[in-house]
């Protein structure tokens, strides 16, 4: 049976490190890591969408906390 997002127990916190330092989320059900995505500049006009990628991991502090993880390709 699939979860509805009613269903999900949602929680804040806070990201740690990088580019999104600081910035407060809320996540549902405690995902082992959240993928944040920053839009990048094409130079020549085309359809191509360029996004650069950044991992955030799970910590075991608490409260819920996801840290940087900079070694993530």
């Amino acid at each position: 049976m699939r979860q509805t997002e009613a269903d999900m127990e949602w929680e804040s916190t806070v990201l740690d490190g990088g580019p999104a330092d600081g910035l407060t989320v809320r996540v549902a059900d405690r995902p082992p890591v959240i993928q944040v995505v920053y839009p990048c500049h094409v130079d020549e006009p085309s359809d191509v969408q360029v996004q650069a990628l950044y991992v955030y991991r799970r910590t075991a502090a608490q409260p819920l906390t996801y840290a940087f993880d900079a070694a993530t390709p």
